[in-house]
């Protein structure tokens, strides 16, 4: 197991085994005996996906209001901001390798934030002054800019964007989401690229920043019978890239955490209890006005919420 993160641009074609290191090895399959074995299969489907897993760990009643109530939540700028940047990159591609400039990716920022702008029309009672548009617009483009110097996309073929992964786990949970980028080469290792807006993390806060990608690996794993070769965030506010190299015993590992999350989530519904728990995060939750912590009333436990909940069903890509 690797993990390395650091500020030198990534330039090498995905089409290049030596992009993905030891693509000579292949990776372990999944056996059909691993961190499940022992549990009891789950009578109904339950999904657990990795954003609504970490919704989970950061706080219980967050999970709850956002994914059993789903209340309504206008998002913050640098939410909008991120998705607006991860479509450019995303339509970036479906370009030929030879258009793929920065001018390129700049000019679809205009029409990527009036379609935005459309479908999300709250996003513009987020900014205190209209006047405030154009400079935040500003720091797109400089996230634009910085992938560029991470990244040479007229050198790379991704497999696939925005990747719509599902699979089941040997007790029946659910895994579900959607990977930004997979890369393919020819002897058929992967690389998982996800792309984040914000800072990269201190080593302390490494780990927790690489459980969606583990996750994902996971997903991959049981759906392909293969394992990705290389897992890699790039952090395009300070332009650092943070790569991991997953090994079977991690996964399964990964298996038995996400398996006791949801052990938790299912105790929560049982009791409907899903106790708020306090963090230095709580500052940017939207849902004060329904927290106790913040002298806020939760509404009732929705019976149907919970029913969705606990029987997903599997399904496709929109």
């Amino acid at each position: 197991m690797s993990e390395n993160i650091t500020s030198a641009p990534s330039t090498v074609s995905a089409a290049s085994s030596a992009e993905v290191p030891g693509t000579s090895e292949r990776a372990a399959r999944p056996r059909t005996t691993g961190p499940a074995a022992g549990r009891a299969r789950r009578s109904g489907r339950a999904a657990l996906s990795p954003s609504r897993a970490k919704d989970f760990m950061q706080c219980p009643l967050m999970f709850r209001l956002r994914t059993v109530d789903r209340l309504p939540e206008p998002g913050s700028l640098a939410t909008h901001k991120g998705t607006l940047v991860h479509g450019i990159l995303e339509r970036l591609y479906d370009l030929p390798a030879r258009e793929r400039t920065r001018r390129a990716a700049l000019s679809m920022l205009p029409s990527q934030w009036e379609a935005h702008r459309e479908k999300n029309p709250v996003v513009m009672s987020l900014f205190e002054d209209p006047a405030a548009v154009g400079p935040w617009l500003g720091e797109a483009e400089s996230l634009i800019d910085s992938y560029f110097r991470m990244e040479n996309p007229m050198r790379l073929e991704p497999a696939e964007r925005e990747l719509f992964i599902q699979t089941e786990t040997g007790d029946g949970l659910l895994l579900r989401g959607f990977i930004d980028r997979l890369d393919v080469a020819p002897d058929g290792a992967m690389r998982v690229v996800d792309y984040k807006t914000g800072r990269s993390p201190g080593p302390r806060f490494q780990s927790e920043a690489l459980f969606q990608m583990r996750f994902y690996a996971l997903a991959l794993w049981r759906a392909r019978g293969r394992a990705p070769r290389r897992l890699q965030l790039l952090y395009l506010r300070d332009g650092r890239t943070l790569t991991h190299d997953p090994r079977p015993p991690e996964l399964e590992a990964t298996e038995t955490k996400v398996a006791r999350i949801w052990d938790e989530v299912e105790e929560c519904a049982t009791t409907g209890e899903f106790v708020p728990r306090r963090s230095r995060l709580c500052e940017w939750c939207a849902y004060q006005t329904q927290c106790p912590i913040f002298g806020g009333t939760t509404p009732p436990l929705p019976r149907e919420g919970l029913e969705r909940l606990l029987t997903a069903r599997r399904c496709t890509a929109a």
